[in-house]
């Protein structure tokens, strides 16, 4: 590796740290520790590397970039927040530089380096690792390398990283829903769809537990059953297995989401069963497939313009040093439409 070809990012790379590190030990900055200084001067030693003035002034220029990931940006959930976080950041002066990582890791991590290398302001952060219930150590670490040099806001959690959390309160959003159904006479209510190893599907599941039991509803675990993921194929997968049991039908079932409750909505219908007549359908996200459907479905959905200015704000802030909160909760709305049945209320 000649001198001509050396960077900071091949130092950091051979140094074992951020690329930042490695820009405060050229400049001199006191936030190094001794060891990690020590080390990274030796290697600029022994490629004699001298960055460029171009470069260093470049480095003290804004981008006016910020990077958004998202797994799959034909989930109309994903879709739509990115829309409005693009919104938010042309109505403050930045461009958004979105990354679809179609829910492959090691795409992440690839896409992760170039948007580094583009030298976004801030980074955006939506679903893959940052949504799993127990979070990877090792990604942990890498994401912090990069919060070193790049202020980075996720809709999950890191535990132990410097994350900044822009998060739906899924807790409160579940609550709302089963007040819902069992405020409206329902009882056998099924929860169906998600992995219990996703943070947000794992919150859902333990309020819809504490929600039967605060109401008096005994629990079934049967009736909770979960997806190997968050399409249409596995709501109607799902729904096809109760159906093949022929066990006794729930008044009312919760879809994890809107993709998850059409499938299931689709079995109904080609078992001939009437909707909301029979079994009523609640679900979450209120994406623009729920007002579209037949009857319309009643889903639960957030303030997605609030939800993607505060991405942007938290992210501005965090790059200007204004110390945003560390977690901002959005709050959830049920938008009620045709697909529940009102039975007799509970006294």
């Amino acid at each position: 590796m000649g001198k001509e070809r050396v960077s900071i990012y091949n130092i950091a790379k051979e140094a074992g740290v951020s690329p930042a590190t490695v820009s405060r030990v050229l400049t001199g900055n006191a936030r190094v520790s001794v060891e990690k200084k020590e080390k990274v001067e030796a290697i600029i030693k022994k490629y004699d590397f001298r960055p460029n003035a171009m470069a260093q002034s470049l480095s003290n220029t804004k981008s006016k970039l910020i990077g958004f990931l998202t797994p799959d940006i034909r989930n109309p959930f994903f879709a739509t927040i990115a829309v409005e976080c693009e919104k938010a950041a042309n109505e403050r002066g930045y461009s958004l530089l979105l990354s679809n990582y179609l829910n492959d890791m090691t795409l992440q991590e690839s896409h992760l380096q170039k948007m580094i290398e583009m030298r976004v302001d801030a980074l955006i952060m939506m679903g893959g690792k940052v949504d799993e219930l127990v979070s990877d150590e090792d990604y942990v670490e890498k994401i912090n390398q990069i919060t070193d040099m790049i202020p980075t806001v996720i809709t999950g959690k890191l535990d132990g990283s410097d994350c900044y959390q822009v998060n739906i309160d899924q807790s409160n959003a579940m609550e709302e829903v089963m007040e819902y159904l069992i405020e409206n006479g329902h009882e056998k209510i099924y929860l169906l769809g998600g992995r219990k190893e996703v943070n947000s599907t794992y919150v859902k599941r333990i309020r819809y537990r504490s929600s039967l039991r605060k109401h008096g509803i005994e629990f079934h675990p049967e009736y909770m059953m979960e997806s190997k993921d968050y399409g249409i194929e596995s709501g109607y997968s799902l729904m096809n297995e109760i159906f093949e049991m022929g066990v006794e039908l729930p008044t009312a079932i919760v879809a994890i989401n809107d993709f998850t409750a059409i499938g299931i909505m689709q079995s109904i219908r080609e078992h001939n069963v009437k909707m909301p007549e029979d079994i009523s359908i609640v679900s979450f996200d209120n994406s623009f497939l729920a007002a579209t459907q037949i009857p319309r479905l009643t889903s639960m959905g957030y303030d997605y313009v609030r939800f993607g200015e505060a991405l942007v704000e938290t992210a501005i802030e965090a790059m200007e040093e204004q110390h945003p909160n560390k977690l901002t909760l959005i709050q959830p709305e049920l938008a009620i439409r045709d697909s529940v049945k009102l039975l007799e209320r509970r006294t």
